[in-house]
């Protein structure tokens, strides 16, 4: 016993170590896959519903500057700015959740990246530590460009369908350099729930999401913003 905490120490260094050395090689390795692609086959074993993941990685130059806009513009507005977490949508998330039974969340789309790509689902402490540590090293290692690179090869955009090439074809039959602007904004409209609302079917709610993330993308001024990503 007297030996345990040296080594939840070393267990700890090695962790550091291990987590730290992996985000620097995928700064410019593309990620093989993400936890929750595994959680998706899990899934579906347990269902018997075999399921055949779909995803075809782009390069951030192959990517349509229409859905990076349309992404940060429906899910992180200041992603640009911050470092990781947006603190004040985190503090105005806690105050809503604490008056009402819904559950709003506040995810920057740097923790995206790191709950997708590295965590299992869930919703505890221990998982919050470890989605802040991998969204510390992420924002350390890689560029805003880097992240919104693999964010967009990795995010889910129906059962199975994963990263931006995947959905274009699934939902549109193009390639995802030949979205247009308002498909773009369709396929930022359902990130919310991509298991439940159609980028290719859109009821009323994501027509109208998808209307408003058109006019913050004006907004926001595309060009310029994403200059600032480099």
């Amino acid at each position: 016993m007297r030996n345990l905490p040296r080594r939840l120490l070393k267990y700890l260094l090695w962790f550091l170590a291990g987590s730290a050395a992996l985000v620097l090689v995928l700064r410019w390795v593309p990620p093989p896959g993400t936890m929750l692609m595994v959680e998706r086959k899990v899934e579906s074993w347990f269902d018997g519903e075999p399921i055949d993941l779909q995803r075809s990685w782009r390069s951030w130059d192959e990517l349509p500057d229409t859905l990076k806009m349309a992404v940060i513009a429906g899910e992180d507005q200041k992603f640009a700015e911050h470092h990781g977490f947006d603190l004040p949508a985190i503090q105005q998330a806690m105050a809503y959740n604490q008056r009402g039974r819904s559950v709003r969340g506040a995810s920057t789309i740097s923790q995206q990246v790191a709950k997708n790509l590295f965590l299992w689902p869930g919703r505890s402490w221990l998982r919050k530590g470890f989605e802040a540590w991998f969204t510390l090293l992420i924002e350390t290692f890689w560029s805003k460009e880097r992240i919104l690179e693999v964010y967009l090869n990795s995010v889910e955009w129906d059962s199975g369908v994963f990263g931006a090439q995947a959905a274009a074809r699934h939902h549109f039959g193009v390639d995802a350099g030949r979205l247009s602007r308002q498909q773009a904004s369709l396929l930022a409209a359902v990130l919310p729930n991509p298991r439940e609302w159609s980028a290719s079917r859109p009821g009323p709610h994501v027509r109208q999401r998808a209307a408003w993330i058109r006019q913050q993308m004006v907004q926001l001024g595309s060009a310029d913003y994403l200059r600032r990503l480099h």
